[in-house]
């Protein structure tokens, strides 16, 4: 399953009708953002997320230790949990893993993440086996911690880009039994071979019969390759923020929807799509409001990459049923262009430094 981002109890420019329109079972929201505005006791008296946002399928909240961790200059670590200065106002804060698994409480999602201690890239041996270590004694003092029955919680395996220390790190956390598995420290600016070979040493290491989960993963070849080492769930919101600058995806690979060759061209972005927005409106109309920079060009592009994602993997579902997955994915990455590594290394990191401040 794919969840489209909703960072601050919004998956931008979208409604939750839209949302379950495009075929959405489930979405995500960030612990650090939600807790510092509107605040979890505000979001608790409107009955939760849910409630408040007016959300009736799932959600999944991610422990917000990703942003607190990006605040490297904002943010003290010890073994208690993690001290940092709100990216708003300077004010001072403290994650614990008891204190996150009570604001996720409060805001009544129904997949919670442990706080996990996650470091850089790169980082050496040393570090990560200290990073490890953390993770594992905040994982269990977390699962001590939860007391919401009708809320899961995941345990997050770590390990840098060192095998045998996400095996270990695996080994660590599935000790703990927790009911899901999230695989953090991954697609952080490594090179595309390593991230997918950590990223199947992750998968093998974990239980097959309980939900594993790749962290902030969402480009087309990176879902395929994650499916075909076993991984279930994904998140990133790669699909919005490229629709809000006008990258589309379509069967060959991504478009610029302001380039002077679309301004004339009829039809829908991707002819393969069922969107409200391939079915409704012509690529021509789209060029024209992005050049024109009206409002209603960010919400149908940011449409158009959420159900074009949705159905794709709807369709990894249906092929794995099927038993034809192996023969659907070369079909697809035969005719699909990658985008330019270089670009997605710049795209990554102008995310991973606006990470907390946006």
């Amino acid at each position: 399953m794919f969840m489209p981002v909703g960072t601050q109890a919004t998956v931008k420019t979208l409604t939750p009708g839209e949302l379950t329109s495009a075929g959405a079972q489930i979405i995500l929201g960030n612990t650090y953002h939600l807790y510092l505005r509107p605040g979890a006791d505000l979001i608790a008296r409107f009955g939760g997320l849910h409630g408040f946002m007016r959300w009736d399928r799932a959600i999944l909240t991610d422990s917000g230790g990703f942003q607190v961790f990006s605040l490297s200059h904002l943010r003290d670590i010890s073994e208690e949990g993690v001290t940092f200065r709100s990216h708003l106002d300077g004010s001072p804060h403290v994650f614990t893993p008891e204190s996150v698994v009570r604001t996720q409480a409060q805001l009544g999602s129904d997949i919670a993440m442990v706080l996990d201690e996650c470091i850089p890239y790169p980082a050496d041996e040393d570090q990560v086996v200290l990073s490890i270590d953390r993770t594992t004694r905040w994982a269990e003092r977390a699962r001590n911690a939860h007391d919401r029955r009708d809320q899961l919680l995941f345990g997050i395996v770590q390990g840098g880009m060192f095998p045998h220390l996400r095996e270990e790190s695996a080994r660590q956390i599935t000790a703990l039994d927790f009911p899901g598995y999230g695989i953090g420290g991954l697609s952080v600016g490594e090179p595309k071979e390593v991230f997918y070979r950590m990223l199947a040493v992750s998968a093998d290491a974990l239980p097959w019969d309980k939900p594993r989960y790749v962290m902030g993963v969402g480009a087309p070849e990176d879902l395929f390759e994650a499916v075909s080492v076993g991984v279930d769930m994904f998140d990133c919101v790669l699909q919005t923020r490229l629709g809000r600058n006008g990258s589309l995806f379509t069967r060959s690979g991504r478009i610029n929807i302001r380039n002077a060759r679309f301004r004339v061209q009829e039809g829908p972005i991707d002819p393969w799509c069922d969107c409200d927005t391939c079915r409704t409106f012509s690529v021509a109309y789209l060029h024209h409001l992005f050049r024109a920079e009206e409002l209603l060009a960010y919400r149908l592009a940011s449409l158009h990459n959420v159900r074009w994602t949705l159905k794709l993997v709807e369709e990894m579902r249906g092929a794995i049923k099927a038993g034809t997955f192996a023969e659907d994915r070369r079909a697809f990455l035969d005719n699909y262009r990658p985008a330019d590594e270089g670009a997605r290394d710049e795209q990554r990191r102008r995310w991973l430094a606006a990470q907390g401040r946006s």
